[in-house]
């Protein structure tokens, strides 16, 4: 059968300001130990069993059954496509550009004419904010809702009793070739809604189109070394589906918590199982809902021990993160994060890790587990 790999990304759950968080604006950030600091009550046994009370105080004293690393960022951006290319090899050098004023005439100009229709807002903020100041405006002429962020995105928002799916993700591939060269961001993001003024909530349809990678991937070398590679939740999306056999899409934690469930009933290996869990981001960092953040951690704390009784003699699991996004921090844009990289299972010695430089180091010891030659970074020595 091979070897299985459960690789979780908790999306966002940075351990404290990377090297050169300051040139990002971002000393001092610490998602989870601020998460922590501001619930006292919320206890983590599993994943700090797992490591992560090796790399920063969760308040629970256990003995470690896997192994913890300390993971440095090297690309130039601090979202999840850059933290998640990173890993699978792929260091972003030159950063996507970014629209702090919002967007220029002639980016406006080419989407409205793509559209055949105007454009609303072109505006920088939090997207549930924008719904609330330009959803009315929105229902009364069925124009879609542009905005952007500190990252470089392009999102586009519709009331789905307005603008069927099908018109929006239309928008959103169009606005994909539209967003070339220069303006050639990380991600086209739809974002549809419903509800009435006032009472705007966000639906589950939302898609990303993520800008096409510019170099081989891991998937796509362990896919030809015969490994199956299974993407739960946004994962797909972030890799353009690039060396994925298999997508399951979800919506929220609580739908990827159980079809990761699902997978390791299911799948055999040799095969990597990926899942990001979007929430921690979206729902709570970007948000600055600390006790929904430590509410979600609480809900995979409590799924750990069914996922460790579902792996085999030889599987691994895998516990990361893509970035930071500190629901503490000022303003409601990701931080400049290291990440945890808890590790249990097959060949794993309990303990602390040295620190890793790169994202990188991930993708290759995923390779080397799994056999598959070299791939770039550097393994890490997990059995030491």
């Amino acid at each position: 059968m091979g070897p299985r790999l459960l690789w979780v990304v908790l999306d966002s759950a940075g351990i404290g300001a990377a090297p050169d968080a300051d040139a990002f604006g971002d000393g001092g950030a610490n998602t989870l130990a601020h998460v922590l600091e501001s619930e006292p009550g919320l206890r983590l046994p599993h994943l700090s069993q797992l490591g992560l009370g090796l790399l920063i105080r969760t308040g629970d004293f256990l003995p470690a059954l896997g192994r913890a690393y300390r993971v440095h960022p090297r690309a130039r951006g601090k979202d999840s496509l850059a933290g998640h290319w990173e890993m699978f090899g792929l260091t972003v050098e030159r950063p996507f550009p970014t629209y702090p004023e919002g967007f220029p005439d002639e980016v406006v100009r080419a989407l409205e004419a793509a559209w055949g229709v105007p454009l609303l807002a072109n505006a920088v903020g939090s997207g549930t904010a924008l719904l609330e100041e330009w959803g009315p405006r929105h229902l009364q002429t069925g124009y879609p809702i542009v905005y952007t962020s500190a990252d470089s995105v392009l999102q586009i928002a519709a009331h789905e009793e307005v603008v069927p799916l099908e018109r929006l993700y239309a928008w959103c591939e169009a606005a994909r070739r539209v967003m070339a060269g220069p303006h050639r961001v990380g991600r086209i993001i739809a974002r549809p809604f419903r509800g009435t003024p006032g009472h705007f909530w966000r639906t589950g349809g939302r898609r990303d189109w993520v800008a096409e990678p510019t170099g081989p991937l891991l998937s796509e070398h362990l896919r030809q070394a015969g490994v199956h590679t299974v993407a739960i939740g946004k994962i797909w999306d972030l890799y353009a589906g690039r060396g994925f056999a298999e997508a399951v899409p979800t919506h929220d934690n609580r739908e990827t918590l159980a079809a990761i469930v699902t997978a390791l009933h299911q799948v055999d290996g040799p095969a990597l199982i990926m899942a990001n869990l979007v929430d921690f981001d979206t729902t709570y960092g970007h948000r600055r809902n600390p006790k929904g953040y430590a509410d979600a951690l609480r809900e995979v704390d409590q799924a750990l021990p069914t996922w460790m009784s579902l792996l085999g003699s030889d599987d691994q699991l895998w516990v990361t993160a893509d970035h930071g996004c500190d629901p503490t921090y000022r303003g409601t844009d990701h931080t400049r994060e290291d990440v945890p990289w808890l590790v249990y299972g097959s060949g794993v010695r309990p303990g602390r890790g040295g620190i890793r430089f790169t994202f990188a180091d991930l993708g290759a010891t995923a390779a080397a587990f799994f056999r598959a030659g070299h791939w770039t970074g550097a393994a890490a020595p997990l059995d030491r």
